[in-house]
Formats: structure tokens, C-alpha cells, sequence
């Protein structure tokens, strides 16, 4: 996008959403450690942990369309809506399973939003010893029907989409997408620019079965300085802030 005084500005066409194709990625995603089942200390028998889990997942939300059949890392962000807006959801709307396409992707987006939080929570800002987390970091196959913002047309509003903290842009193009039948967004990384994230619309996108190559990680944020490691200390990266 041209950003001289005289430019005009970035319009988006509903017709460019036409001529998007099937397309695949294999993604990484990063959640909080899945090592541990923390509902064990409330339970003193496997039977009793059972019927606990079973009590558990009758209270959540019903699956939507096509995520039943898959791996809970897969389908949990499909069951859930939250008041707090992503870069591709605005607050309440149906949930996106984000990923990209690298692992140092993955690292750095969390690495930013470990940054993010500790600035954010008053104590922890003002702790030294920063917070230190543990995370399970895997792949799964993504496939179907996509939106590439990263080629033309769609390239010339790359001021748009990836702006740091303005997420109007992405989220009214993420609606309109899923209006007409899209099924992930491939978009460029703002925390890593040059390599590329998926924001996967719909569950069907996810291959069924189980996530690949899980991966344990480990973090240690502070207010000036984020460091992510694989627990076998295979691989270290760090961020100043």
C-alpha cells in the first residue's frame, strides 16, 4: 500500500473472496503444558477421576459443527467465545485455532504476549523473578478453503494487517471471509514479520485424529526480557523488550 499524502486508501472487494482456493499448512501452536492433569488432586481413585472428567465436560459448551471427532488441542478453541477480541475475532465471536507455519513463529508470538501479560498484571510487573511457565508446543495439518493475505490483491493492505494493536481491519475481513465460505485465513506474522500464521475459521479445516510432534517448552518472562526454551534445552531463544 502506496503511503504518500495522495494515496488512495485500502478497500478490500467482496468478489476477491471468489477466486480463493483450496490450500494446506502444516501449523505449530502453543498452549499451556498438557503434561499435568490437575484434576488428579481432587480425586482419590481412577474411577473417581473419571466420573469427574465426565461431570467436566458435560458443563462445557456442546462442540460446533465438525470439531466432534477431534483431538481436544484441535477443537477446544471452537468451544469457547470470549469477551477478549483477537486479531482475527472480535470479543464474543466464534472461536479461531491460530498457528504458523515455524516454531521460532510460535516462539516469538508467545514471547510478545508473555511481555504483554507481565506489563499488564501490576505484581508480576514489579517482580524481578518474572513468571516462569511450562508449554506444550505441537503440529497439525491444516487443509481447505483459504484466504491469503499475504498475495495480491489482498497484499496491498498489508499496512492493515499487520498493524501491532488495530484489529479492525483483520476482524471485519475474517467476518466477511467467513461469509463466503472460508475456511482459514494465511496471514504474515507481526511478531516475526517475513514468515506466516493460519487463523483456522472452521473446525473442518483441522485434519481428524490427534495433534503432531507435541513438544515441551518452557518460558521465563519479565518486564525487560522473554526467554523460551525446549525442555530439553535442545533449543533457546530470547527476546528484550
Amino acid at each position: 500500500m502506496a503511503t504518500g499524502a495522495s494515496a488512495e486508501p485500502f478497500t478490500w472487494q467482496a468478489k476477491w473472496f471468489d477466486a480463493c482456493g483450496e490450500a494446506a499448512m502444516l501449523a505449530w501452536r502453543c498452549v499451556e503444558s498438557q503434561s499435568q492433569i490437575s484434576t488428579w488432586q481432587l480425586v482419590s481413585s481412577r474411577e473417581e477421576h473419571e466420573a469427574l472428567e465426565a461431570m467436566l465436560e458435560a458443563s462445557k459448551p456442546p462442540l460446533p459443527e465438525g470439531a466432534q471427532n477431534l483431538h481436544y488441542l484441535l477443537s477446544t478453541p471452537f468451544r469457547y467465545t470470549s469477551p477478549c477480541p483477537t486479531r482475527f475475532r472480535r470479543p464474543s465471536e466464534a472461536g479461531i485455532w491460530y498457528g504458523a507455519e515455524s516454531i521460532d513463529t510460535v516462539c516469538a508470538e508467545l514471547a510478545y504476549w508473555r511481555y504483554r501479560f507481565i506489563q499488564d498484571c501490576a505484581g508480576l510487573a514489579k517482580d524481578p523473578d518474572g513468571l516462569l511457565t511450562q508449554h506444550t508446543i505441537f503440529r497439525a495439518q491444516v487443509h481447505g478453503r483459504a484466504l491469503d493475505l499475504a498475495q495480491p490483491p489482498w497484499d496491498a493492505g498489508r499496512a492493515l494487517w499487520t498493524h501491532g494493536s488495530d484489529y479492525t481491519h483483520t476482524q471485519s475481513v475474517a467476518a466477511a471471509a467467513r461469509m463466503h465460505g472460508i475456511e482459514w485465513i494465511r496471514y504474515e506474522s507481526v511478531r516475526l514479520p517475513g514468515t506466516y500464521c493460519a487463523a483456522v475459521l472452521e473446525a473442518r479445516a483441522l485434519a481428524q485424529g490427534g495433534p503432531m510432534e507435541q513438544q515441551d517448552w518452557i518460558c521465563w518472562a519479565t518486564r525487560t526480557r522473554v526467554v523460551v526454551s525446549r525442555a530439553d534445552k535442545s533449543s533457546v531463544v530470547s527476546w528484550d523488550f
